[in-house]
């Protein structure tokens, strides 16, 4: 009688292995995809703190912050995208290229008080609408759609966890 000399899996050990793989998978696409999300309000926080810079050194020179384009009076509401008014005095002296969107390509939010005193600068989330501002109660948030506010240059609103 012949031995056979059998090389190769059985279909019993490559189904073994595909079931792995697919518990592996499952367990780190979540993960990726909150650090995917997570990555895109870091990035927002920092654009939105360099507009803010931008903002603070226009105020060194002028004794006021920028303009914005349809405020109301007496208020710190964001009303206008940055790609108006706030862009025209910034830019290229105080910030060589303005970030206009964030990282979820909706644009950034500029506004400011009758007085020129005061500005902020908002991110809608990823959910791209506004109303997830909380302001007076937790500044941190654990919800990708809640606004990230920069205000008079400091974060008001931000995602949770430690701020660099």
């Amino acid at each position: 009688m012949k031995k056979r000399n059998s090389k190769g899996f059985t279909l019993i050990e490559l189904l073994i292995v595909v079931a792995i793989i697919g518990i592996i998978v499952a367990i780190a696409i979540p993960n990726l995809l909150n650090a995917i999300q997570r990555a895109k309000q870091k990035r927002s926080m920092a654009d939105a703190r360099s507009a803010g810079t931008a903002a603070e050194a226009y105020a060194v020179d002028f004794n006021h912050y920028p303009a914005a384009a349809g405020f109301p009076t007496g208020l710190v509401a964001p009303t206008a995208t940055m790609g108006t008014t706030f862009q025209g005095q910034v830019v290229p002296t105080y910030i060589r290229v303005l970030p206009l969107v964030d990282g979820w390509s909706s644009f950034f939010l500029y506004g400011g008080d009758a007085t020129f005193q005061q500005y902020a600068i908002v991110s809608n989330g990823k959910d791209g609408t506004g109303g997830g501002i909380f302001v007076g109660t937790s500044p941190e948030t654990t919800n990708f759609n809640d606004d990230i506010i920069f205000c008079n240059g400091q974060f008001i609103q931000y995602p949770q966890g430690a701020q660099n």
